[in-house]
């Protein structure tokens, strides 16, 4: 690898040295509900807040949990990390500990459905607090959104499923003007971005994608401040400690062993994405999202964003087919042909398809969709990183051809 910021993303997840408690090379996997206390006066301390850093109860904390935060914070250049039960899971907690008291939510109005759906059905109708969506390309427009009781911001490095890019050092501004958090679903983009350089406050993950990288599991995780991770598991306040999304510590392992080649995989998929990418352009194929097109509306934007020009442009494809119709037609035979598998989810080793309007983003109702571009025609394509790039090319091209063309 010649790019020097690959190097430092690379160096940062290797300068976690653990050694088990027999000298290993690898934590062992603690399976631990509850752990001692030496010293009894000690139990009371935590319990009160006086004393920190101490494992309690594998809700509150866990080695091998630990292990893999602190890894994963590495990668994020955060202070700390805690890794929880699945990706709502980090989303949920963190947004309901900067709501302790109520307030008012600014957020991106191209999100993944289900927060669409947290936010919109569920929190909104508490009667102490309330949901602006924002066109997440417009920084102004969050600007003039904020409120006296604007807790947060709340944004996707890249939008699930129109990746759309947000401007993350122009909220920055924003969010620090103001005094409040800026929070960014970085999901999409591990290790193509680094939110947090870019002025993020805290940054969510769902592991089950790209993180993991064999959809064998599921698992969320949060990177921010050590303040912000204590309040998250402070006893008495805790929403993490108190509602208790908890990371199995087997899984915490998996995702802990799986961060050293993640750099590496991000590059496959991204040069596959790219690959197929090209090629249908050759073939005439329109209606393409993906950032790096020069005609995308943040083309520049993501190239400015990127960690490296090495990662190209991310391994996410979203291809409008012109109807709901011709994209599960086209997805049933590029079944069939083995393009790809026919499912949720993204980030695995093989191309996963979906199509968004009807399924990860049938939360949104219809006039939300339309409103923010959604088209129910929509095919996501998750490019995997396996098989004959060229093969699988023109698999999709027939395939689109017979269904599209």
């Amino acid at each position: 690898m010649k790019d020097n910021k690959i190097k430092k993303n690379t160096q940062a997840i290797r300068d976690i040295q653990h050694f088990g408690e027999e000298g290993g090379v690898v934590p062992v996997i603690d399976h631990s509900a509850t752990s001692t206390f030496l010293n009894t006066s000690d139990m009371e301390k935590v319990f009160q807040g006086d004393l920190q850093g101490c494992y309690l109860y594998s809700r509150h904390s866990n080695p091998t949990v630990t292990a893999f935060s602190k890894k994963l914070a590495a990668m994020e250049y955060t202070e700390a990390a805690f890794g929880v039960a699945s990706g709502m899971a980090a989303i949920s907690c963190t947004i309901e500990q900067l709501l302790l008291d109520g307030g008012h939510i600014i957020s991106s109005n191209t999100i993944y459905g289900g927060t669409w759906a947290l936010f919109n059905n569920i929190l909104s109708k508490r009667p102490n607090i309330s949901i602006s969506f924002v066109d997440p390309d417009n920084a102004e427009a969050f600007q003039k959104a904020i409120k006296p009781n604007t807790k947060l911001i709340y944004t996707e490095t890249m939008s699930n499923p129109l990746l759309a890019i947000s401007d993350i050092s122009s909220l920055s501004k924003v969010a620090k003007k103001n005094n409040i958090p800026l929070v960014v679903d970085n999901t999409f983009t591990p290790v193509l971005v680094s939110p947090k350089q870019l002025g993020a406050d805290i940054i969510v993950y769902s592991c089950t994608k790209y993180i993991s990288g064999n959809s064998d599991l599921i698992a969320g995780a949060i990177c921010a401040s050590q303040d912000f991770i204590s309040q998250l598991i402070d006893v008495n306040s805790g929403v993490a400690m108190l509602y208790g999304p908890v990371m199995d510590p087997n899984i915490a392992y998996q995702l802990y062993s799986r961060l050293d080649h993640l750099p590496l995989r991000m590059l496959a998929h991204s040069k596959a994405a790219k690959f197929l990418v090209d090629k249908m352009l050759e073939a005439g194929i329109k209606n393409i999202y993906y950032p790096g097109l020069p005609e995308h509306p943040q083309h520049n934007l993501f190239k400015q964003m990127r960690s490296s020009e090495e990662y190209i442009y991310g391994g996410m494809i979203t291809l409008d087919c012109g109807s709901l119709e011709k994209a599960t037609a086209l997805s049933q035979l590029l079944q069939e042909q083995k393009f790809g598998l026919f499912a949720v989810s993204l980030g695995f080793s093989r191309t996963l398809l979906s199509c968004p309007s009807a399924s990860t983003s049938s939360e949104i109702p219809e006039e939300e969709q339309k409103k923010i571009g959604l088209k129910p025609g929509l095919l996501r394509m998750s490019i995997g990183l396996i098989g004959d790039d060229e093969i699988l090319a023109k698999k999709f091209i027939d395939s689109y051809n017979k269904v599209c063309g």
